[in-house]
């Protein structure tokens, strides 16, 4: 039998509990700090569910090709255009652009919509008087935001789509097995709708996830490389042909310790907080003395997270990329002195 004691847990219950315990009933306590801890479980619970309910349902679409191409070459020459920003858009897209998939788009148009409407917030006194109203001056620079994200997405389809269709582009390969305006009708309106849907995906993490909705599908596009990287790893750390391995375990482990070392200092300068004090004056009320109390206003360190580093990268590889198209000798100059990992990328990158 299973029984509930409302305050089973005071002092003056103890016997009777013991009493019911002694008889083979089960007494369970119904204290309200209980029902809240398990309360706020069961709703920790249900958030987990829905984040990774919307992961799987990412995932998938991931991996379903636009429809009218040959994903198997375009993956192949894909991976030719090394240090071009295909490269970032593919990573920030979890492997669909080289897929060509109905989300390849991923959330590069809600992430440049979003600096764009940053930007012009200073400069714009409209957005700059919404700033300012509170709550519901962020919906409306929300809603801004969507039908940015909407009119930048359906810019880039219709491109990929003239790209997709130019045989220079790939070798002198055909990816389209019928180029004209019904290819391009339905790759925009397909690559368009899946990064709607992404940013929808997005919107309902933060509501009913645990938050941070479009860096979570960021995130598990990033993550969704893993096991691949696994397996290069664990290629590299063989021995090939009788030889040594082209990667040594004391290399492992210094780069182990400097990936651990900058998670840890990137976490501590993004929660790091400036406190700046604030004084309020003493009032005299009838013959009390009112206030006088110190408080402090929390300011962040990096207010801006992550998104200026995405910005600069995507302007610093826009030329790499222009490079791959446009086969001049200037361009392929200026493309190659700022491939990453070069001096003037990092230099560019650190300004």
């Amino acid at each position: 039998a299973r029984t509930t004691l409302p305050g089973t847990g005071s002092a003056a219950s103890g016997n009777r509990s013991g009493w019911w315990k002694s008889r083979g009933i089960i007494v369970v306590a119904t204290t309200p700090a209980a029902m809240a801890n398990q309360k706020g479980l069961g709703e920790l619970w249900t958030r987990l569910k829905f984040l990774l309910l919307a992961i799987i349902v990412y995932r998938v679409g991931s991996h379903i090709p636009v429809p009218g191409i040959d994903p198997a070459r375009l993956e192949s020459i894909f991976n030719q255009t090394q240090n071009t920003i295909f490269v970032m858009a593919n990573m920030f897209s979890g492997g669909a652009l080289e897929r060509m998939s109905v989300l390849a788009l991923g959330v590069m148009p809600y992430i440049s919509a979003s600096i764009i409407i940053q930007l012009l917030s200073s400069v714009v006194p409209h957005l700059e008087q919404l700033k300012k109203e509170g709550e519901q001056g962020r919906r409306k620079i929300s809603q801004y935001t969507r039908y940015g994200t909407l009119v930048l997405a359906i810019v880039q389809s219709f491109f990929i789509a003239l790209w997709l269709e130019s045989p220079q582009a790939f070798q002198g390969f055909q990816i389209v097995n019928n180029p004209g305006w019904g290819f391009r009708l339905v790759t925009v309106c397909t690559l368009a709708s899946g990064t709607l849907v992404l940013m929808w995906l997005g919107e309902q993490i933060q509501e009913k996830g645990i938050g941070n909705g479009i860096s979570l599908i960021i995130t598990a596009g990033i993550l969704s490389s893993a096991p691949s990287a696994v397996m290069t790893l664990k290629m590299l750390l063989s021995p090939a042909g009788g030889g040594p391995s082209q990667l040594q375990p004391l290399t492992l482990l210094i780069m182990v310790f400097f990936l651990i070392s900058v998670i840890i200092a990137i976490t501590l300068i993004t929660q790091a907080q400036r406190k700046i004090p604030v004084q309020y004056p003493k009032r005299v009320v009838g013959r009390k003395v009112m206030g006088g109390q110190s408080v402090f206003i929390p300011f962040k360190v990096n207010n801006g997270g992550v998104m200026p580093i995405i910005f600069a990268q995507s302007i610093i590889l826009f030329p790499a990329t222009i490079g791959v198209f446009v086969p001049n000798q200037f361009i392929q100059q200026v493309s190659a002195a700022l491939s990453s990992g070069t001096t003037f990328y990092v230099v560019l990158t650190m300004l």
